[in-house]
């Protein structure tokens, strides 16, 4: 919102939502993108993190920001508070978990229920926070002591809005389904049950939606491979508009912890009905392909059918078989061996067609929690990716592009999967870095995905190559789901939409349907499905400001989209935004588990190297633990550092000495905050001895309590074994930023659709 022109200077009010910081400070984050606006202490006592406000501008603070009044507080959500239960001078009240809400809260005698002191409960406000006085509320749960196996989890569903219990409704009506396919399910359907599908998947795996099956065929003049990839058909026992399908809306996603997975269908579904078991009947649907020699999806066709498992692989399994065909685990399994094998070739096809489209592949480090059974972690390792999850990760890759041409050819709206490139302030920042790094290759201005991939192949070799990397994945933005098809850069795709998961994601339920309705001729409408969080009218008044495309001449009146196109716009934003949820409450709980397992770990020294460099320190990864902290930048020696966005560096005036992404440094565990989920390092010089890391620590080590860390962290994500989560969280993780994951996609479903452009696969 630009400025009114008075002679004050000041704003016109604007809406937006309440952000609080651990510091009392907070901003409120506005609806029109522009940005944020700073609300000092005295401000926030008043307003609760996520309230909806009307505010304006009434100066600029010392540090340059705008600061803001809260004029009127526009709706107040109902949202529980989690803290622990606390009895200081005869008072009781609860310290929120979330340092954002900034103020604790009074619970009157009678309101505390069955609560005991130091409990983590569930808390319901009956009055708001005024200027003047603290917000008051009654304890709704208890969820029982903070040490109890799983509280971190308890916590996190609730604190991010977690669906976790399906309604009544939903499960009478998963209880009432079949417990196998029935003879009349399989009337309208191609049978594949003698055709020698299997699932490859992880050791843990507990529901498989995917199989596949690969032989050598005839495509065109030359040689090639048929791929078929069968999908569990979740759309032929979750109906539209169902109970079942309400609460899978609702959801969105599964949500995936250590140790624990909240899903997004009913067991009987997800672990029975719709998992593609081994040795049993299932309902699925197929993406029948004809790949070339060359990689090139030569045509493709669509169909439900019937299949039968032939056998359940595991990813280490068919690494090793594909590894030594004589060997033990072949010897196991001759009769699938050959289909492995042509598996592994149509893989390799695929994977030089993926070269020729430049798609980004940044190999990053994966790695996996384990726990103990009381919940605890035991270590952290490395996830190693074989080419087995390469083999199938490349197979859902073709299926995904050939849905979503599916689609775009039956000019029929569905959910696409947009990954967009690099912003122009963003282009401009990456420019600028290279330049400065003596890095002889740069982007143009409208980049392609092969552009970041030449840059990443011809600095591979350098010992900045870390850092440089991490400046080309910090470029691009967050994935979305949209009916606005702009392509997907990170895996060079100018069409990509989600079909191969619909019992984990929802819109790749939207997409089975999609594609039915095409196969029958017909039209797939959009149930009227709640939108938690947001009423209809009030979205769809947002989302039509944001869909309206950029045109040349300002004299023409922008025709306004359907209802059909906000009701798809709705569905995505819905979508995205529940799977940035989960994300975060994944991270939320990854985090919480790493600081009490470095709480163990107090006061000992690691080797690790910088992740983040900031204003205000280094953010340094260890080892042999792949755990972050932050090196404080008072740790940094007793000189001035001065941050050089443009190399992202800190660099001390007196010394020259710099900290860049990629530096390799000693550190000492110092501090664990659990509450504020931070861990700070201080920086282990050589020929320091242990009397005087003790004497700095001030008994941090022995006393082996949590203390308040320095400064606050940056949000890290999970990385998923799976090609196009790698680029998009990669992305993500790197351009995280002060603005909320929210603000981020609402922003990408702003632009027009690109046509889509080149030759098309045929249909068969």
């Amino acid at each position: 919102m630009k400025n009114n022109g008075t002679s004050s200077g000041l704003l016109d009010e604007f809406e937006g939502t309440v952000q609080g910081h651990r510091d009392g400070h907070g901003f409120v984050q506005r609806d029109d993108g522009e940005a944020d606006i700073y609300l000092p202490p005295n401000e926030m006592r008043a307003v609760l993190h996520k309230d909806r406000v009307k505010a304006r501008v009434v100066r600029q603070d010392r540090r340059g920001r705008p600061e803001g009044r809260v004029v009127e507080i526009v709706e107040r959500p109902e949202q529980p508070i989690i803290g622990r239960l606390l009895h200081e001078g005869g008072v009781w009240l609860v310290a929120p978990e979330d340092k954002r809400y900034g103020q604790d809260v009074l619970i009157p005698k009678g309101a505390t229920g069955p609560a005991k002191v130091g409990q983590v409960v569930v808390v319901q406000l009956t009055e708001p926070p005024a200027l003047f006085g603290q917000p008051v509320g009654r304890v709704k749960e208890v969820l029982g002591e903070i040490d109890d196996p799983g509280m971190e989890i308890e916590i996190a569903v609730r604190k991010y809005g977690v669906p976790h219990e399906f309604s009544e409704a939903c499960l009478a009506e998963a209880k009432a389904l079949p417990e196998k396919v029935r003879p009349a399910d399989k009337k309208g359907r191609i049978d594949l049950t003698d055709v020698p599908l299997v699932t490859i998947d992880g050791e843990d795996a507990r529901d498989f939606d995917d199989a596949v099956y690969c032989e050598p065929a005839k495509v065109g003049r030359g040689k090639g491979w048929r791929l078929l990839v069968a999908i569990a058909d979740v759309s032929a026992y979750v109906q539209t508009g169902s109970a079942i399908d309400i609460d899978a809306y609702d959801r969105a996603t599964s949500v995936y912890f250590p140790r624990r997975v909240i899903p997004m269908l009913p067991e009987k579904l997800s672990n029975g009905l719709c998992s593609l078991n081994p040795e049993v009947e299932r309902l699925c649907m197929v993406c029948d392909m004809l790949v070339a020699a060359d990689g090139e999806i030569y045509a493709y066709q669509f169909y439900p059918a019937v299949m039968f498992s032939h056998a359940r692989f595991t990813y280490t399994e068919v690494a090793a078989i594909l590894g030594n065909t004589r060997g033990p685990e072949a010897a196991k399994r001759k009769d699938r061996v050959k289909d492995l094998l042509n598996l592994a070739d149509v893989y390799k096809a695929l994977l030089k067609q993926r070269g020729k489209r430049g798609a980004v592949d940044f190999e990053t480090t994966e790695t996996q929690i384990i726990c103990d059974d009381a919940g605890r972690i035991e270590k952290i390792v490395p996830r190693t990716r074989n080419e087995a999850h390469r083999l199938i990760e490349e197979a859902m890759l073709a299926a995904n592009v050939c849905s979503a041409d599916f689609i775009a050819e039956g000019k029929h709206p569905g959910l696409f999967r947009v990954h967009e490139g690099p912003t122009p302030e963003k282009k401009e920042i990456l420019r600028g870095y290279l330049k400065a790094m003596g890095v002889g290759l740069s982007i143009t201005d409208d980049p392609r995905p092969g552009e970041f991939q030449a840059i990443a192949e011809a600095t591979k070799e350098r010992p900045d190559a870390q850092q440089i990397h991490t400046m080309l994945l910090r470029s691009m933005q967050q994935a979305i789901y949209t009916p606005i098809n702009s392509g997907h850069f990170g895996l060079a795709y100018e069409a990509y939409t989600h079909f191969t998961s619909p019992i984990r994601r929802y819109p790749d339920l939207l997409v089975h349907r999609v594609i039915k309705a095409i196969l029958g001729k017909t039209r797939y409408q959009l149930p009227m499905l709640p939108t938690p969080g947001e009423a209809h009218a009030k979205l769809a008044k947002r989302l039509a400001s944001r869909v309206k495309a950029p045109t040349t001449k300002p004299q023409k009146a922008t025709v306004a989209p359907t209802k059909e196109v906000l009701a798809w716009e709705a569905a995505g934003l819905h979508c995205s935004a529940n799977e940035r949820r989960a994300d975060e409450a994944s991270r939320d709980v990854e985090a919480w588990l790493k600081c009490k397992y470095m709480r163990e770990h107090l006061g000992e020294e690691y080797g690790g190297v910088v992740t983040a460099a900031t204003t205000f320190g280094i953010f340094v990864t260890l080892d042999a633990m792949y755990v972050e902290g932050l090196v404080h930048i008072t740790e940094l020696g007793g000189e001035y550092f001065k941050f050089d966005e443009m190399r992202q560096e800190l660099r001390g005036e007196r010394t020259g000495i710099r900290y860049a992404i990629g530096t390799r440094v000693r550190v000492q565990v110092s501090r664990v905050d659990l509450d504020g989920r931070k861990i700070d390092f201080r920086l282990v010089r050589e020929g320091e001895d242990l009397t005087t890391r003790a004497m700095k620590d001030k008994g941090a080590a022995s006393a082996g309590v949590p203390v308040k860390a320095s400064a606050k962290r940056s949000s890290r994500h999970k990385a998923e074994a799976v090609s196009e989560q790698r680029v998009e969280r990669s992305a993500s993780v790197a351009a995280a930023g002060p603005q909320s994951a929210m603000q981020a996609f609402k922003s990408a479903v702003k632009k027009a659709a690109n046509k889509m452009k080149g030759r098309k696969p045929r249909r068969a």
